[in-house]
């Protein structure tokens, strides 16, 4: 790749993220006139539009966000390799970027970062918690905890253990409402349903024995947000019944401040993935990550069957 078109996807990528030329510019040591003329000689050398500029705005195109994509993925790339050359042989040092789900990341996660950081003390963290599904072709992240595998082929998966997805309730709402024995009896009860960008999750699957049910909750009926955090809080304090992953509910269960419904009715689910970009270079921080995730994740699996003899 040429210099200059490497100089000039930096000042795209940069434009984009702070939404100013100008300011991408003076971060690169260009003028405004500068930067501008670069840009535009990268449209013209790709034959596209990349940004629509008015003296107020500045909004990607089509083309541009395509490309945006593409160029982070370039830039990343570049970038780790760098690092990898400075950080030189098996030197475990640097800042590793987590995505994970809010509840579990906070319950779980954070305290098993505590001691990958307390292992190697040249380690600093940057963790974005969201329930969301995000993109994770332009979220700039190593690694990724996902329930579930992603269908894209430039994402790769590394499965960390299994995993299914339990109804919980506070005992203190099961004494006023009762426990529902069947997923018939679910109807008449009051739901906590985490809401994400894709929609509302409010569609429970049931199986066993060959059979299978499924309970939709309404949603007028329903206290709702988008915070796993929150969706905890509100079922411990006994304001209805939740949907959560094992991993997320286990502590709660464990200390007897949750309760698994209907156990038998469990269907399965794709287990708990460790998803990164194809195009990464595994740079020792995060393969050091990726490995103390591995073990622990097999240790908790263990420890998990105290409360969840199912698969593992």
């Amino acid at each position: 790749m040429a210099t200059d078109r490497w100089g000039d996807m930096r000042l795209f990528a940069e434009t984009a993220s702070t939404g100013s030329l100008s300011a991408a510019g003076r971060k690169l040591g260009l003028s405004p006139a500068a930067a501008s003329a670069r840009l535009k000689k990268l449209e013209t050398a790709l034959r596209a539009k990349l940004l629509d500029r008015t003296t107020r705005h500045l909004r990607l195109t089509e083309e541009g966000r395509l490309y945006l994509a593409h160029c982070e993925v370039a830039l990343q790339s570049i970038h780790e390799v760098e690092a990898l050359l400075r950080e030189g042989q098996g030197m475990v040092q640097g800042k590793v970027r987590i995505s994970a789900s809010t509840d579990f990341g906070r319950q779980v996660l954070d305290r098993w970062l505590d001691m990958f950081a307390s292992l190697h003390p040249g380690v600093r963290v940057a963790l974005t918690l969201t329930d969301s599904v995000s993109n994770l072709h332009q979220d700039n992240v190593d690694l990724a905890i996902r329930f579930g595998q992603p269908e894209s082929s430039a994402l790769v998966a590394r499965r960390l253990a299994p995993n299914c997805r339990v109804l919980c309730a506070s005992p203190d709402y099961l004494e006023r409402h009762g426990t529902p024995r069947t997923p018939e009896a679910l109807a008449g009860h009051r739901f906590i349903v985490l809401v994400t960008a894709a929609g509302p999750l409010n569609e429970f699957h049931f199986a066993r024995g060959g059979e299978t049910w499924q309970h939709t909750v309404p949603m007028a009926d329903a206290w709702e947000t988008n915070d796993g955090g929150l969706v905890r809080a509100w079922t411990l304090s006994g304001r209805g019944i939740a949907r959560k992953t094992i991993w997320d509910a286990a502590e709660d269960v464990r200390c007897g401040r949750l309760r698994i419904l209907l156990p038998e009715y469990v269907a399965k689910e794709p287990g708990v993935y460790a998803i990164r970009h194809a195009t990464q270079y595994m740079v020792p921080r995060v393969r050091a990550l990726l490995d103390f995730l591995v073990e622990q994740f097999a240790q908790e699996a263990e420890r998990m069957r105290d409360i969840w003899p199912g698969e593992r």
